[in-house]
């Protein structure tokens, strides 16, 4: 794929979920925090909850996050005529990924990195804290796998390839095969 960034333009990604009030919200974040200056997030959902849950803001804060200005809102957003180009989307969650998604522009790389919602989970609330910390790292490492991609260097094909594989990677493992 050839290096569409210049020191003034980075990779626009997005993230997707149905709710857009955990996964896509925390992988949003953390890309940001890893990402800069190469790599800019966002996140969307195909039925937004219309608010972020309460444990993603703490655990978000707690991780020195900013989430001021985090809002659950529509991929409509960036499928429209005027929304920006993307270079990647990365579904986070089976549903989304099932979904017949938007012509998004800029024809952007495509990959699937589904995790377990933290937001579904039905118990104590310091286990559901835990998932959320756990869902959160896995998609960390993600991203820090990402963000170390020579992605000038590779062809698309074996960058669709690295990007798959990334999607299989768990918190605790180290690289991608």
């Amino acid at each position: 794929m050839a290096d569409q960034t210049t020191p003034d333009k980075r990779y626009r990604v997005l993230f997707l979920c149905t709710g857009n009030s955990a996964r896509s919200v925390m992988a949003e974040c953390a890309l940001n925090r890893w990402g800069p200056p190469r790599f800019e997030a966002f996140s969307a959902g195909s039925y937004p909850k219309g608010e972020i849950h309460p444990i993603t803001l703490e655990l978000l804060r707690q991780f020195n996050h900013r989430t001021d200005d985090l809002r659950s809102k529509s991929w409509d957003e960036f499928a429209g005529a005027d929304a920006l180009p993307l270079h990647f989307v990365f579904t986070v969650c089976d549903k989304a990924a099932g979904e017949l998604c938007p012509v998004w522009p800029g024809q952007p790389m495509t990959a699937h990195w589904g995790v377990e919602d933290p937001a579904a989970f039905e118990g104590p609330r310091d286990k559901q804290v835990r998932l959320f910390r756990d869902v959160y790292f896995q998609l960390e490492r993600r991203i820090q796998i990402f963000t170390n991609l020579p992605i000038a260097s590779l062809d698309r094909l074996t960058l669709q390839r690295r990007l798959d594989d990334i999607g299989r990677t768990r918190a605790d493992q180290e690289t991608v095969s």
